[in-house]
C-alpha cells in the first residue's frame, strides 16, 4: 500500500497574508510530496509496505535514519496543514479551560507558541501536546515528530524549517510565528484532545 499525499485541506489561497498560495504549492506540492515519495520507494516490497505511517516512522525510529526523516516528515506535514484554517477555529469548552489552567488564556499560549518557535535553534517543528493529562509546548528537531510517542498526543504543529515561510517573511521566523498564530485549527485541536489519540495519517 502506497502512501499518498493528502490535499491540503482548504484553498492554496486560504492563509494568506500568513502563508501565500506560492509558499503552499512548494511546500505541500514538492517539498511533502518528496518525502511521500522517498518513504514509499523506501518500504515498496519489504515488510513495512502494508504498514500505517506510523508504524512505519516507528520501526525506522534509531535503525534507518532516511526511511525515519521521510517518513516522519511525511506525518508532520499532513498534521501540520490541519493544524491551520483560513479562518481561526474556537477551542472546545475542555481545551479552553486546559489552556486557561497552563498558560492564562489563548494569548498567552500563543505567545509561548511563538516564544519558543522563534527561539529553536535550526530546523524543527513546535507542538501543542498533551503529556500527563496536561498541555505541554514541545519542541523536535529537524525531522523529528511525536507521532510514535506515546507519552504525548500532539494537539497542533507550526513547521519552523524556512521553506515553510522564507518566499513570505524571509527569514523573519517571529514574523512568520506571529502570522500563523492568527490562522491556527483549534477545532482540529480539541478534536484531537477529545480523541485522547494520536492523530493517524490517512489512507
Amino acid at each position: 500500500m502506497a502512501f499518498e499525499l493528502i490535499d491540503l485541506p482548504y484553498e492554496d489561497t486560504a492563509l494568506e497574508p500568513a502563508v501565500s498560495a506560492k509558499t503552499l504549492s512548494f511546500h505541500h506540492g514538492k517539498h511533502h510530496k518528496a518525502y511521500i515519495d522517498k518513504t514509499n520507494a523506501a518500504i515498496e516490497g519489504g515488510d513495512l509496505a502494508d504498514k500505517s505511517l506510523e508504524d512505519v516512522i516507528a520501526a525506522a525510529r534509531g535503525s534507518n535514519a532516511g526511511l525515519f526523516n521521510n517518513s516522519a516528515q511525511s506525518w508532520n506535514h499532513g498534521f501540520y496543514w490541519h493544524s491551520m484554517a483560513a479562518d481561526e477555529t474556537g477551542a472546545s469548552d475542555e481545551l479552553k479551560s486546559m489552556i486557561d489552567d497552563a498558560f492564562g488564556s489563548t494569548d498567552g499560549l500563543k505567545e509561548k507558541l511563538a516564544e519558543r518557535g522563534a527561539g529553536h535553534f535550526a530546523s524543527g517543528w513546535v507542538w501543542l501536546a498533551v503529556k500527563g493529562g496536561k498541555l505541554s509546548i514541545e519542541e523536535t528537531h529537524d525531522g523529528d515528530t511525536l507521532a510514535d510517542q506515546g507519552e504525548f498526543n500532539p494537539l497542533l504543529v507550526i513547521d519552523l524549517w524556512e521553506h515553510a515561510y522564507y518566499l513570505d517573511h524571509q527569514n523573519a521566523r517571529p514574523a512568520y510565528l506571529d502570522a500563523v498564530n492568527g490562522k491556527l485549527n483549534w477545532k482540529f485541536a480539541s478534536e484531537n484532545l477529545a480523541r485522547g489519540t494520536t492523530w493517524k495519517y490517512p489512507g
